[in-house]
């Protein structure tokens, strides 16, 4: 086949990660396998994707609390949780870093940090979720067996969404 195939490395999902070295062989040995979202948390095995890969093979954060510093390292963007309810800041942050414009990239990142930790701190998607309801994009329940984040991280994700926009 010729369609393009992004490799998807996110353990925390599927229970295994894809070392380095098998990466590098799936990008070499076919030519439709064009990029990996690599969600590992691994910054170090990002650098090593990054290190190793063809110069044409795309290696995109799925991790949004490392994204900036794998795009530092030559990493080519993002696929993001984050992004999605902080678009534009989101946005911006990726593209000073993609620009190695390192101080205002890392402004923007510690901004978002706290959101970051709160949207996956009782899981993914009922984090999300409750910032998109805050943003009245959406309600925030969740189907079984996935169950919707307790009172005390709602209201902090509150906070958060009500302080940020009031800042932009």
């Amino acid at each position: 086949s010729t369609t393009p195939i992004i490799l998807y490395n996110v353990p925390g999902r599927t229970s295994s990660n894809i070392a380095p070295e098998t990466v590098n062989r799936l990008a070499n040995d076919h030519a439709n396998i064009v990029a990996i979202k690599e969600a590992a948390g691994d910054l170090v095995q990002a650098m090593k994707l990054i290190e190793i890969c063809p110069k044409e093979f795309l290696v995109i954060s799925g991790d949004d609390m490392i994204t900036l510093p794998m795009i530092l390292a030559g990493g080519s963007g993002v696929i993001s949780v984050i992004g999605e309810g902080f678009p534009n800041e989101f946005s911006k942050m990726v593209n000073f870093g993609l620009k190695k414009e390192v101080d205002q990239a890392y402004a923007i990142h510690y901004e978002l940090s706290p959101a970051i930790d709160y949207i996956f701190k009782e899981g993914n998607p009922a984090g999300i979720k409750a910032v998109f309801k805050q943003l009245g994009i959406c309600e925030d329940f969740v189907r079984l067996p996935l169950v919707c984040i307790s009172n005390q991280l709602r209201t902090k994700i509150k906070s958060f969404v009500l302080n940020a926009k009031k800042n932009n």
